[in-house]
C-alpha cells in the first residue's frame, strides 16, 4: 500500500483511495483491514509526546484533548486492532503543507496510562500505546521448531487466540518481549494444526528437522497485499515450495487467496 519513507498527501493519497476520517490523529476507514495513525509536533499542546524509546518501541498517545482518556473510539480501535484483524499504518506529519511521511506497518503490543496535561494545562491521565514494527520479510528465513509442548491442539489454539488478540497494560520495556511471545504462540499452534501436512498443497512436509518434527514454514497470508497481524486466522503452515511460489510464482496471488479460504474454513467454522 505505502512505501516506507515516502511522503504522502493525506487527503489525495491516503483518504481518497482508502477512506477514513481526514482530521485528527486516529483514522478508522470503514470496512478496511487497517487503521491510519498520524503523529507530529502539533500534539504536544495536548500533552502528546510521541516518538521512539530506547527499546525500539514507538510510543503513541491516544486521542482526546481534554479530561482523562478512555478506551472509546480511536483508542479502542488501536487496543483491539488484532482482535478485529486490522493493521496499523503510521504516518508522521512534516509540518504545515509538508505532507506525511510513512513510517511503516505496526502492531500494538502493550499500553500504559501516564500523567500529563491537556490544552488548558489541567492534569489528566493519557493512554500511551506501545507500537512494534513486525518482521515483514518472512520468506527466506527458516522457522525454528517450537519447543515440544504437552498441550493438546485445542489448548494451543486457545493460548494462541488469546495471545494474538490480548493487548495488556505493561511498560514499554516489556512490549517487544510480549510481541515475540505472542508470535511464538501463534506459530506453535499453526504448526500443530497442520500436523505435518502443508496447508496449501496438502502434501506431507518434505523432511523432518533434527528433533524429528516435520518441517513447515509459517506464512502470513495477508502480507502480500495490505499486511496483517499475527493471527491464527491469517497464518498458514506451508512447505518451502509453496512458500516460495506464493512469493515469486506467476500464480502466487491466487495460491495465497486459496490458502486464505482454506484457513477461513478451519478457523471460522
Amino acid at each position: 500500500m505505502f512505501e516506507v519513507g515516502r511522503v504522502y498527501n493525506r487527503r489525495l493519497e491516503i483518504h481518497e483511495p482508502y477512506g477514513g476520517q481526514r482530521y485528527g490523529g486516529i483514522s478508522t476507514p470503514r470496512d478496511r483491514p487497517f487503521l491510519f495513525l498520524f503523529t507530529g509536533e502539533s500534539g504536544e499542546q495536548y500533552g502528546y509526546e510521541d516518538g521512539w524509546d530506547d527499546n525500539g518501541v514507538f510510543l503513541y498517545t491516544g486521542e482526546g484533548q481534554k479530561g482523562d482518556m478512555e478506551f472509546v473510539g480511536g483508542n479502542r480501535a488501536i487496543r483491539d486492532h488484532a482482535l478485529k484483524s486490522k493493521d496499523i499504518h503510521l504516518f508522521q506529519a512534516l509540518g504545515r503543507g509538508g505532507g506525511y511521511r510513512y513510517l511503516g506497518r505496526f502492531v500494538c503490543s502493550t499500553w500504559e496510562f501516564r500523567d500529563s496535561v491537556d490544552v488548558n494545562a489541567n492534569r489528566r491521565r493519557v493512554i500511551v500505546f506501545h507500537l512494534i514494527q513486525p518482521e515483514d520479510d518472512e520468506e527466506g528465513t527458516e522457522s525454528t521448531s517450537p519447543a515440544a509442548s504437552p498441550a493438546m491442539p485445542e489448548e494451543l489454539r486457545e493460548r494462541a487466540l488469546k495471545a494474538a488478540t490480548e493487548v495488556r497494560e505493561r511498560t514499554p520495556r516489556e512490549a517487544r518481549r510480549l510481541y515475540h511471545e505472542r508470535s511464538a504462540a501463534v506459530r506453535e499452534y499453526v504448526l500443530a494444526r497442520a500436523a505435518g501436512t502443508c496447508e496449501c498443497c496438502g502434501r506431507a512436509a518434505p523432511f523432518r528437522r533434527q528433533d524429528g518434527t516435520p518441517y513447515l514454514e509459517p506464512h502470513h497470508t495477508r502480507r502480500l497485499s495490505d499486511g496483517g497481524p499475527d493471527h491464527l486466522r491469517w497464518v498458514g503452515a506451508v512447505c518451502p515450495n509453496c512458500h516460495r511460489e506464493i512469493h515469486h510464482g506467476a500464480e502466487g496471488e491466487e495460491k495465497n487467496r486459496e490458502l486464505q479460504r482454506h484457513l477461513g474454513v478451519l478457523e471460522d467454522a
